[in-house]
Formats: structure tokens, sequence, C-alpha cells
């Protein structure tokens, strides 16, 4: 476990607080709160109770819930304790109200409330409802909106098993293992309405409809709510339905989407809460779209197409997947089975205009539902996660905008980054808060670069000698725990508590086994590793982790190769795997760690939060040119692996990267960190730490990434969303009347001649325009280019000659630098609307033949 440092109260611990609290409840309030999963003010708290619980789950309301009351009361006895835990109590209830980067940067803005949409979220290790990188983020997000003050409400799913838990047996297999979330004691509580009654209503189900009932986490100042089909009222097979995060077949995974969508905006409604902004943290939660219009329908008594016009605009999606195979496809008929009557009663059309939504070609009755289209089609923006990301995407959703350049397909990026305060080490947090201040991750971080730039070299290094040392003793009582259960004997008992040298180069490399992360990319030439490993003047050990989901034969066989590895005599030591790859050992090995390895196939990996996380505890990057690395690399802060460009699963160039990853460490990377000063310094390492830690760390922070959520996403889209439903929803009428004008008219729209005229300063482009009976304002001609360098411009407006309207088209002219020849250009014709995002919303194009 990484326990951070103990800021030091805000203000003085009094004996007389402004409000009498009664202790216990006050000791209740703080388990409540999800805050000290980052924050760490109150792990003194815990730890006076009962440390080795503490440390074993991190769950405070389980210690006080186990622990016997009267060694809870003779703690509470002590007025310091007394006095401590009040103080702590006001804290949390004053921050909760107080004016932070949000309410003072954008006072007054049409955004007041966002609904943040994801079927996982990784917050603490007391709450095991996450798989991995989605969850990670979704969690780092709603932690930076709090320290932030940014108005989000997370909407998820509460399981009864959660994502599986992993045990290595003796011969290196892996037991996949599904511990039970007993709720009561997990740090959540139940939904109460205004006469104390838990929260539970009912959603339509195939034949019957079934019960939900709604829980609720506290994260700093936001809620979490989740969730929970395991009604007593609803048979046995539905209650299961929340059973297991991605567990069971396309129906199980249907049917929870259908209760995180569905149900989750009707628990926003049920609650007196209607978000302007309705974020989709992947496209699981896209039937959300179909509810919200469902529930504008009913309040401004318009038709379907009206309401998704107007909730489109304050709905945002975010894909994190990087082949089209990753994204959730059903079977018509398992559609129909849920949809047919919600169709016709909730929304008032029919199944094949709902499977429309969902379909690449809406015509093909065989083609599954897609809930990444729905989620394209039902949102007013598409964003990736990464700046490769967003290319890729651009790809993967090109068929959606059919004749549009790959360039303008409407999908742009916001790089994830990650929480700092959760994944900042005990040592890394005491020089971050030196020479950053208690309160740098709460708003603006520009001065963090040069305050950071002032750490000097030894007290660099003792942050990095003192992180890697506390990663080798947990690691050691770990791997310890871990041969007990291979029933190891007594001498390999005292070998697992020497594993590791404290003082060598640490490698780490832990992610989820799958082939396309390459996890076995190290021992593509075991015997190459042995030799780099067995250098005693330069000693070099490897920290392993990962699980590989109980269906995937591939990814447990490469842990198996992992493990016989780690067995061979001749690294016996240097070579630790670490079964139950979990949230905390990912925080245990990010803050020790020297260099952190990741070898994905490019572009596989949409960003690959993993990295991030050394960056504040002066951890260096050795990673595949993929993701956010893509965009992060320079040589001043870590290694690179590959060319930057798609190479697919070729064996042989596996080889070539494997070599390149050998010679790095051999070449590079080893002598680097062993080259000292007399004093033992290792100056140039410590200017790639120095520059890692300065220039990227809040860069790739959740704090940057929500501020651009925020900016350039929440409240454009909350600004589009009041718009659009103002005086119910009048815009919304207008747009759907445009959109059925396009609809029937677009066949008729064509081009006529066209007329150049060139001199040596410019082309004069006169083209003429049968616009098929749409009145000119429904439409925009265009003239465009294809670029020839990153920035230029490549669309100019043409604008309509009046003087020359005749019965037989329009003409519409541009005058254009004559920088390069006419026939670079090309003119177009796209729809055009005040208030229409095109080509998201009408993706209809003619071009000049």
């Amino acid at each position: 476990m990484t326990l951070k440092k103990q800021p030091a109260p805000s203000g003085p611990v009094t004996a007389d607080p402004p409000q009498a609290i009664d202790t216990s409840d006050a000791l209740m309030e703080i388990a409540h709160d999800l805050r000290w999963s980052w924050d760490h003010s109150a792990d003194d708290i815990w730890r006076a109770i009962d440390p080795e619980m503490w440390d074993l789950t991190r769950n405070p309301k389980l210690i006080l819930l186990s622990i016997a009351p009267e060694k809870v009361q003779r703690v509470m006895d002590d007025p310091g304790f007394r006095e401590r835990v009040h103080h702590l109590t006001h804290e949390l209830r004053e921050e909760r109200e107080a004016a932070l980067w949000f309410q003072r940067k954008h006072a007054g803005a049409a955004l007041t409330s966002v609904a943040y949409f994801s079927l996982e979220f990784m917050l603490g290790e007391a709450l095991p409802i996450y798989s991995g990188g989605l969850g990670n983020v979704a969690g780092d997000q709603l932690k930076a909106a709090s320290d932030l003050g940014v108005p989000v409400t997370g909407v998820g799913l509460l399981y009864q098993q959660g994502y599986f838990r992993q045990m290595i047996a003796a011969d290196g297999s892996q037991e996949a293992l599904y511990p039970i979330n007993d709720p009561g004691q997990l740090p959540i509580t139940p939904v109460r309405d205004e006469k104390g009654q838990w929260v539970r209503f009912q959603v339509p189900f195939p034949h019957y409809p079934i019960w939900v009932r709604a829980w609720k986490a506290q994260v700093g100042r936001l809620q979490l709510y989740l969730l929970d089909s395991n009604d007593p009222a609803n048979p046995p097979l539905e209650s299961g339905i929340t059973g297991q995060l991605y567990g069971g077949g396309p129906e199980t995974r249907i049917a929870q989407e259908f209760i995180l969508g569905i149900g989750g905006w009707r628990l926003l409604r049920r609650l007196g809460l209607n978000p302007e902004v309705c974020h989709l943290n992947e496209g699981h939660a896209a039937f959300v779209i179909l509810e919200r219009a469902a529930a504008f329908m009913q309040s401004a008594g318009c038709s379907f197409d009206v309401a998704l016009a107007v909730t489109r605009a304050g709905n945002l999606f975010t894909t994190h997947t990087p082949v089209a195979a990753g994204f959730d496809a059903f079977a018509p008929n398992l559609v129909q089975r849920y949809f047919d009557v919600y169709t016709r009663d909730e929304l008032g059309i029919g199944f094949k205009d709902l499977m429309a939504l969902g379909r690449r070609d809406p015509t093909n009755a065989n083609e599954p539902f897609s809930m990444a289209y729905l989620a394209v089609r039902g949102s007013g923006a598409v964003n990736g996660v990464s700046r490769l990301h967003g290319a890729v995407s651009r790809s993967l959703f090109a068929s959606l905008f059919p004749r549009w350049p790959h360039r303008e397909v409407p999908i742009g990026h916001v790089t994830n980054g990650i929480h700092v305060d959760t994944w900042g080490s005990t040592a890394s947090e005491t020089v971050w808060t030196k020479y950053g201040g208690c309160q740098r991750w709460q708003g603006e971080t520009e001065k963090l670069e040069a305050a950071l730039r002032q750490v000097p070299d030894e007290e660099l290094w003792s942050m990095r000698q003192a992180a890697r040392r506390a990663l080798v003793a947990r690691t050691r009582k770990r791997y310890v725990r871990q041969s007990a259960m291979w029933g190891a004997g007594a001498e390999e008992m005292a070998q697992a508590r020497q594993v590791l040298n404290a003082e060598a180069l640490t490698l780490g490399f832990a992610r989820r086994f799958a082939t396309y992360k390459r996890p076995t990319l190290l021992l593509q030439d075991p015997e190459r590793m042995v030799r780099m490993l067995g250098n005693f003047r330069q000693p070099v050990q490897l920290i392993v982790a990962g699980k590989a989901h109980p269906a995937d034969q591939a990814g447990q066989a490469m842990i198996r190769r992992w493990i016989e590895f780690s067995r061979r005599p001749d690294v016996a030591g240097r070579v630790v795997f670490l079964s139950d790859y979990d949230m905390l050992l990912t925080e245990q090995l990010v803050g020790g760690v020297d260099v952190w390895i990741n070898t994905p196939l490019r572009p596989w990996e949409a960003c690959g939060t993993s990295g991030m996380k050394v960056l504040a505890n002066g951890g260096l990057n050795l990673s595949e040119l993929d993701g956010w690395w893509a965009e992060a690399y320079t040589s001043g802060v870590g290694w690179a692996l590959g060319d930057g460009k798609e190479r697919g699963e070729d064996p042989a160039w596996d080889a070539l990267e494997a070599d390149s990853l050998y010679t790095l460490l051999e070449k590079e990377i080893i002598p680097l960190f062993y080259r000292r000063t007399r004093d033992g310094i290792p100056v140039q390492w410590l200017n790639k730490v120095r520059e890692s830690m300065a220039t990227l760390t809040a860069r790739f922070s959740s704090n940057r990434a929500v501020r651009e959520y925020t900016e350039s996403y929440y409240l454009p889209a909350a600004e589009a969303y009041r718009r659009r439903s103002a005086r119910a929803g009048e815009v919304g009428r207008r747009l759907a009347a445009w959109q059925d004008g396009i609809r029937r008219k677009w066949p008729d729209v064509r081009f006529g001649d066209v007329d150049i005229c060139s001199d040596r300063d410019f082309h004069t482009f006169r083209v003429r325009v049968f616009t098929g009976g749409l009145v000119p304002e429904a439409i925009a001609v265009q003239l465009v280019a294809e670029p020839l360098a990153a920035g230029e411009r490549t669309c100019w407006p043409m604008t309509r000659d009046p003087s020359a309207a005749q019965d037989d088209g329009d003409v519409y002219t541009v005058r254009v630098p004559a920088r390069r020849p006419a026939s670079d250009f090309t003119a177009r014709i796209i729809p055009e609307h005040p208030e229409a995002m095109v080509p998201l919303e009408n993706p209809s194009v003619c071009w000049q033949r």
C-alpha cells in the first residue's frame, strides 16, 4: 500500500467545534466520503483504530463495522482523536460548498449539471466495481471534477460480485475468483426519498417490468449513483443481471446497458436532477439517448425526431475503442425483445426506425445494432481519448459519413489524464507539496512546470530511492503471501522474503494480458533477458503483473510463460510476477518503479493511462509510440519503441522491436542509471526524471482533462441544449423540419456547369447549383482542397450571386489565391442551418464531378 504524507490541517484543530458532532456519526460520515481514497488526511484516524485492517482493506467503513465497539470507544475516548475527527468532518462539509475553479471561472454559466454514465468506476479498493482502463478514467475524472468544482454526477451499476479476482495456482495457471460485494460493508448508502424510503423503481423489461434500487457513493463534493437489480421483488434471473461486471453473454450485457441507460436517466429524474449535459463514457451507456429523448417528448409534447434534435445537443460520446470489433453490437432479434414495446409506447416510432440509429446501413435487416453507432447519431459531440486515437476513431466511424474527407469526420479528441493525488507515492507527495503547494490540482497548473524544475538533484534522488525501497518492501510482503498460497516450503519462504534489491534499477510491466498488448515481447529472447538480469555490476530487476480475461486462453498462456521464466534459477529473486493486479497493486508499482515498459501493437492502445501514473513519481517511460505516448514522447523524457507506423500482427516486426527493446535497455537505459557522480547521484538520469515530471505530469493529469472537457465540450453543449430546449423545443422543431426537407429533396441537389478564370494571383470559380427545391438558406456551397501542409486552409465558402439567379439554377462564386493549380480545388454542397452540427447531424454531401 502507498501511504501518502498527511497534509497539515488547513486551520487550527479546536476542542470546541462550531457545531457539536457525535464522534461515532462523524467517523461514519468520513468513512462514507471516498475523498479519503485520494486526500489521505484521514489515514491516521483509521490507522489509529486498526492499522492492520486498514493496510489490508483500505475500507474505513469495514473497519468501523468489524472492530469491537469497545475498541473503537477506547480510541474515541482520546480528546485529541475526537478533535481530529470533528475538525475533518467540518473540513469535509466546508469543502463540499467551497467556490472552486469552476465556480470562480465560470460563474453564471449555462452549465449546472453533467450526468456522467459509465459501466465501471475505479475509485478505491473499498468499492470494487471496476475492471481496468475504462473504470480508471471514469474514477479519476470524477475525482478531478470534485477537486475543480465541476458539477458532475456519476451514474453506474452496483455489481454483486464485480470483476474477477485473480489467483495464480502453483503450476502458473490463472484462477478467477468472484468475492461477493456486500453493500452493507461498502462505502455506499441507499438513496432515500423525501419520506425516507429507499428509492426503487421499475424499468420495462421484456414480458414484465423489473425493479432496480439505487445506492449513493459520496466522491468528495460529488455523488455517484449506482443501480442494482438485486431486489427481493425480482425473480432470481433478473436479480442477477447486475451480478458481474462484463459477465455473462449478450443478453446479460444488453440487460445491464438497458438498466444503465434507461434506468439511469429515470433515476436522475426521480431525484429531481435535469442535467444539461450527458457524458457517455463509451457506448455501453448509449440507451440513455433514447430515454432522455422520451423524457423530453413527454414534457414538451413533441415527436421523437424533435426530441432527439433537442437532446442530442447535450450528449457527449467518448469512445475508448481502437478496433471496430470492440464495440458492443446486438443481434436484431435480441434488440427487438427488449425494445419492441419500448419504441412503440415510449418513443412513438417503429422498430425499424430504432434499428436504423444503430446500423451503418439502415436498410440491411441482418446488420446487428451497434451501441457505438447509436451513440454517434445521438450525440452533439464525439471524441477519442488521445490524439492518435482521435484519428483512429475517424477511420472507424468514416462509414457513417460517406464521401466526407477523413479529416472532417466529426470526431475530436481529449487525451486522458490520471488523478495525480490518487497515484502519487508518499515520497513524491512530499516533493510536490513543497514545490507546488497543497492545492496544486484544484485549478490552473501552468506554474507547476517552473516550480518542479527547482527540485535539486539530491532531493529528487532521495525521493526515488525512498519510493523504490518502499516498493521492494511491499513486493516482498505480497510475494511471501503468494508463495504461501503455492505451498512453499521454509527455504522458498525465506527466499521470498529476500526477492529484489532495493538499490537496483527496477523495471515494471503490468497490464491486462491480451495478445495485442504483447506482454511477452520481453521474452522473445529469454537468454538475452537472463544475461541482462544477471549483470551483478549493474543489477536490473523486473516486476510483472496482470490479468487475462477468464475466456482468453492465449492471455493466460502468456501469464504461465512469465511464471515459468521467473522461476528459473538464473533469474531467481530478480523477476517477480505478482498476482491479482488491482488498484492497490497498481498504486504500489507506479510509485516505485524506475522504468515503466509498455509494448502494445500500434494503434490498438487507445490511450493507455498506466504510464501516466509513473510521471508524478519520477518513473520514466519506455513505450511503443501509441496512445498518449505518441504525443508525449521526446528524447528528454523517456524512450520510444517503434517507428510510429502501423505494422499489424507481424512476428518479424515483433522480433525487430524486441531487439530494439533489449538494445535500449543494454546500451542506454541501464548504463545511464548507473552513471553516477562521486556522491552517487545519477545526474543525467535525474535530468530526464525532472523533465518528465515537470513537462508531462500536469499535461497528462485528469485536472487538465476535466478542464478541457468542461471548456471545450460541457459548456458549449449546455448552451446548445438550452437554446434547443427553450419554448418547448422550438429550435428543435425547426431543426427537425429542416432535416425532413433535406431528407426528401437532397436526391435532386446537383451541380451544373463550372467556370474557372485564373490570373497570376487568383482563381475565380463560378458554379451553377440546382437545389432540388431547397431554399438557399438550407444549403452551403464550398470550395475545398486537400491540405498540402499541416494547418493549411482547406475550405472557402462560396457566395450566391442574386443577380445571376435563373430558373435553371443558382450561381455561386469565390476567388482564391493562385498559389495552387485550379485543378486542386473542388466544389461541394452541404446542408446548412445556423443551429445544426454538420456533418454530425446530417452527413449529406454533393460533390462537383
